[in-house]
């Protein structure tokens, strides 16, 4: 298994890939951050605006999911959206196997490039840019988020977390 922060420069395939499909991209290197909050905040970005990559396996297959940096997924509406029995998390050997290349941890949000369907939540379509990890704890890259969206095929739906946290009988 490779290192969690091994990478000495962005996927290899990533850059290429971006460049192929006509998604303008800026690559930016920044100390080793291994979340997607802490990223965002070493990059100088609004962490709405840093997707955070998040590789399940289903009863079906496996998928990426893309939230904004603050957020996390709901495996429930997760379920619901990828219409599955079951969903889980990768393990870290299973990321290493689908992404060879990639720091565990810093996927990028890109799942065309790793044969796999992607999916982001409905709060992603609002962003002009996104960021996200170019494989790497070291580097990101930031594009144009309708050509990312174009490019990639992404779908969208409702994946993250409900913010409000008080009791169903509190909230108006």
């Amino acid at each position: 298994m490779q290192s969690t922060f091994a990478s000495v420069g962005p996927h290899a395939g990533l850059l290429e890939w971006l460049a192929s499909h006509d998604v303008e991209y800026e690559v930016h290197e920044h100390p080793v951050s291994f979340t997607a909050r802490e990223t965002a905040h070493a990059e100088g970005v609004d962490p709405h605006t840093f997707a955070k990559v998040v590789a399940v396996a289903t009863d079906t297959g496996r998928a990426l999911l893309v939230v904004d940096a603050l957020d996390h997924v709901d495996m429930r509406k997760a379920r619901k959206l990828l219409g599955a029995h079951d969903v889980r998390l990768l393990t870290e050997e299973e990321i290493d196997q689908l992404a060879p290349g990639c720091d565990v941890g810093a996927l990028p949000a890109l799942g065309q490039l790793f044969g796999i369907p992607m999916y982001a939540d409905y709060a992603v379509r609002e962003d002009v840019q996104i960021s996200f990890n170019a494989g790497s704890h070291r580097f990101t890259v930031r594009v144009d988020r309708a050509q990312w969206e174009s490019a990639t095929g992404v779908s969208y739906g409702d994946l993250a977390e409900d913010s409000d946290r008080r009791p169903a009988w509190s909230r108006s």
